[in-house]
Formats: C-alpha cells, sequence, structure tokens
C-alpha cells in the first residue's frame, strides 16, 4: 500500500487578515520618482486650468465655473497626495513628506498635522463602537437610538440626511470645521498647524481679491473647493457605511478583522479612479496604509482574493445612502425603516 496521502481536492483556505498584512508589506516602499510624477500630472493641470479659468472670465462667467468644475477632480487628487503623506507612503522622506502634506493643506484647506492626527485614529478605531467620535461619520446602533429621546433622535436623523452629509458638511467641515483642532484643542502643535494653514489661506485669498476682485473667489475658488469637498465626503462615507460593514465592541473588535471586513472596494470608473488615487480599493489601504495609492491596483492585480472583497458598484453605492443604524443582532447597517420594523 503506498503511503502517499490522496489529493483531497478542497480550496486552501482563505487568508486571515493578519496574514493579509504580511503580504502587502511587500508593496509599501514609494517610489520617489513615480511620487514625484504623480505629483506633478496632478498640480501641473490644477495650475493650468486655473489659470485658464481665471482668463475665462474675460469670455464667459459659464466658461469659468465649467472650468472650475473640472479642476475639482484634479483638487480631491491633491488631498489623496496629502492623504499619503500623512501615511508616510508618498516618500520615504519623512521631512519632506510632512511639508509637502502642509502645502497641500493650504490647497485643500486641511490643516495637515491635524488632519494627520485625526485620520490616525480613525485607522486605529473604526468599527470599534467603544472608540467613536474623530475622525469618522458618526454612527449609533439600534438600542442606542431606541433609546434617544425624541429629540436627539431628530437630531441624528437631520445629521445623517444626505442634504447635511453631502451638501451642508463638506462646506461646513472645509470652510469653517477645519480652522480649529477640534478634538485636540489641549496642544500646542495642533494650534500652530490650524492658524499656520489659516494664515496661509488667508494670505491666498487676499492675493486673489487683490488682482481680481471678489469673482476669483465666488467662481474659481468656492465652486471647486466645495465640489471636491463633496466627493472627498462622499467617497469617505461609502468606504466604511455599507451593509455588510463590521462594528464591534471593544473586547470583539480586531483591528484587521475590521479593516479587511469594513472596508469596501469601490468599483469606479476608469477616469474617477484616476482622479480619486485610487482611495476606492480602501479594503487594502486599511489594511496596509503604507502602501502608496499608486500601487493599491498592483495589490489587486497580484493577489486574486482581493478584488472580489465588500466590492461595491456605483448604483449599490447609492443605497447605501439611506443606512444609518448599526443593529448588533444581525450584524447589519439598517434603514431607519429597517429599525423600526424589528
Amino acid at each position: 500500500m503506498s503511503d502517499i496521502s490522496e489529493p483531497t481536492g478542497q480550496a486552501p483556505a482563505p487568508r486571515s487578515a493578519k496574514d493579509w498584512v504580511k503580504v502587502l508589506s511587500s508593496y509599501r516602499e514609494p517610489n520617489a520618482l513615480r511620487s514625484s510624477f504623480e505629483l506633478a500630472v496632478t498640480i501641473g493641470p490644477f495650475v493650468l486650468l486655473w489659470a485658464a479659468a481665471w482668463w475665462s472670465m474675460g469670455i464667459s462667467y459659464w466658461l469659468t465655473l465649467a472650468l472650475s468644475i473640472v479642476n475639482a477632480g484634479f483638487l480631491l487628487r491633491l488631498f489623496i497626495i496629502q492623504h499619503d503623506c500623512g501615511h508616510g507612503s508618498f516618500y520615504n522622506n519623512r521631512t519632506l513628506s510632512d511639508w509637502l502634506g502642509r502645502f497641500l493643506g493650504v490647497l485643500t484647506l486641511t490643516p495637515y498635522d491635524v488632519w494627520r492626527r485625526t485620520h490616525s485614529i480613525h485607522h486605529s478605531s473604526h468599527g470599534n463602537l467603544g472608540r467613536r467620535g474623530i475622525g469618522d461619520i458618526h454612527t449609533i446602533t439600534v438600542a442606542e437610538y431606541k433609546a434617544m429621546s425624541r429629540w436627539n433622535r431628530l437630531m441624528y436623523r437631520m445629521y445623517r440626511h444626505p442634504v447635511t452629509l453631502f451638501g451642508i458638511g463638506p462646506g461646513y467641515l472645509f470652510l469653517f470645521q477645519n480652522r480649529i483642532p477640534l478634538g485636540l484643542m489641549a496642544s500646542l502643535r495642533y494650534w500652530i498647524s490650524a492658524m499656520g494653514t489659516n494664515i496661509a489661506i488667508l494670505v491666498g485669498l487676499g492675493l486673489l481679491f487683490y488682482f481680481g476682485g471678489v469673482m476669483p473667489i465666488l467662481l474659481i475658488f468656492l465652486p471647486s473647493t466645495l465640489l471636491a469637498a463633496t466627493l472627498g465626503m462622499w467617497l469617505f462615507y461609502v468606504q466604511h457605511q455599507f451593509e455588510t460593514t463590521v462594528w464591534e465592541h471593544s473586547d470583539d473588535w480586531q483591528l484587521h478583522d475590521a479593516a479587511l471586513h469594513g472596508s469596501s472596494h469601490y468599483i469606479l470608473p476608469k477616469p474617477l479612479q484616476w482622479l480619486s488615487g485610487n482611495i476606492g480599493i480602501h479594503h487594502v489601504h486599511h489594511l496596509h496604509s503604507r502602501i502608496p495609492f499608486y500601487r493599491l491596483p498592483d495589490v489587486l492585480r497580484e493577489n486574486a482574493e482581493l478584488p472580489d472583497a465588500n466590492r461595491m458598484t456605483v448604483r449599490e453605492s447609492l443605497r447605501n445612502a439611506r443606512l444609518h443604524l448599526w443593529d448588533e443582532n444581525s450584524k447589519r447597517l439598517l434603514s431607519f425603516s429597517q429599525a423600526r420594523a424589528l
């Protein structure tokens, strides 16, 4: 009798979230030339479109507005580069990354050091019901909602309404809330970051007004900023707010499982994927935030298990805007009407 075991025909067990972190570590090193190229092909068109929009004011304000809307995409991509600087994944040189991030923070109206800290908190606590409140979209459980007063329920429903989250919210966040280091008020470092960014923004707006009056601000600066902010808010929402996302209490919460299973893979048309810096490949980003954004497609191409994880199309993402409450029993994000029916 042969002592060689017969093949069972069973597929190998899928990798755990922790195992994926080890696999993904091979993608973490940024390439300085590639990073510089990505910066150039983003900030170059951004500056050119600004110049074209300024020139077009003498021809048609509608043309100016159209150019500003297009430029919102490049402003969004600059935010993604700033985002990678904050993770240390754009350049290996930490000082260079930080100062590039601070410069871009003036363009994106986001104080870099404040954002870097709050975003770090988001990565280290997403999906943890015991650590909500900084760097996230406020989400409560069905039980918490039912225990609220009618007034607090109304306030939460107003906060979660699409008009608030994607209409009023982005402008409030980037134009007003970012002006002070909310959540980090006790630290002088973050006040310096916020106030330094504010001063640079005011100087920039002052120069715009001095050389062009109020119209460049109204027709170029505000439209591109508000649209980029809205797109960014929507992307941040769909990255974690979907039916089968993950929320757990601290005792049961696990960092890598929350990263892999609580972050979506948002399928966008190629031009939008490029403008959003591949941030839709968010489950990979959360598993290993040191991977440069331009290497995220390589991860999907070379690891067959990852492309289908938490896959979400644009049409599917639109339906997620109605989900607001986490049900701890079914482990699902529910709409208010679904929660009411429980």
